[in-house]
């Protein structure tokens, strides 16, 4: 990959999924929190971490923004980028909840794009291989940065919100209707929590892998004649 200057704001659950990875692979990235201090104590878990300054946020090729959406619009005001400068980072919005248009509408100057990460960042930290969204195609510098990661496919901002509806609203009907019935049957609740914890979402991983054993494969079969 050609050397350029990369720069991560937002060192929650998916700033660190994302570090973690790219550090992994040898590459520089630069971190910047209002709060040197955080910052600091962050970078250390990195080899390939360094600082960022404030005044050194616009000299970047790359600024990635793996912010809350309440954050991004008020940061990237802070920021004051110029119009006029010769070069300006590609900003690059990561806000689940914020679509990108909005934020291109109120900084029509700036070059900013959508990639949104499709899964939870404890998923992406532990395993990798993630999956991006972006309505348009990135440029070669920030696309290389995100395939390393995994998967980047070009799609509506609008089908991640809806895919993680859906996702989110069976997980927890699932949680609930669990939780419902272990109560019904009197079962302990360290039982209904290793349920939760381990059991439904190794079941669930290794349908998607499809790799179910034996007595699994008997539930499905049940559930396939209860639907008949």
């Amino acid at each position: 990959m050609k050397p350029k200057r990369v720069g991560l704001v937002g060192i929650g659950k998916l700033g660190t999924a994302l570090i973690t990875h790219w550090d992994k692979k040898g590459i520089t990235i630069g971190v910047y929190h209002p709060m040197k201090s955080k910052a600091e104590q962050f970078v250390q878990n990195f080899q390939h971490g360094y600082i960022l300054m404030e005044s050194e946020l616009t000299e970047l090729d790359v600024l990635i923004l793996a912010l809350p959406a309440t954050e991004v619009i008020p940061f990237i005001s802070s920021l004051k980028i110029q119009s006029n400068l010769q070069q300006t980072p590609e900003i690059i919005n990561m806000a689940t909840n914020l679509p990108t248009r909005e934020i291109s509408s109120k900084f029509p100057s700036l070059n900013v794009y959508g990639v949104k990460y499709m899964g939870h960042g404890r998923d992406l930290l532990e395993h990798g291989n993630g999956l991006f969204i972006t309505e348009a195609a990135l440029s070669k510098k920030s696309e290389e940065l995100f395939r390393i990661l995994g998967k980047v496919i070009i799609d509506s901002e609008n089908c991640l919100t809806e895919v993680n509806k859906l996702a989110t609203y069976f997980a927890l009907k699932t949680a609930i209707d669990l939780e419902t019935e272990f109560t019904k049957r009197r079962l302990s609740p360290e039982y209904l929590k290793r349920a939760l914890t381990s059991l439904a979402p190794e079941v669930i991983r290794s349908y998607s892998n499809g790799t179910l054993g034996h007595f699994a494969k008997e539930i499905i079969e049940e559930i396939q004649l209860e639907k008949e």
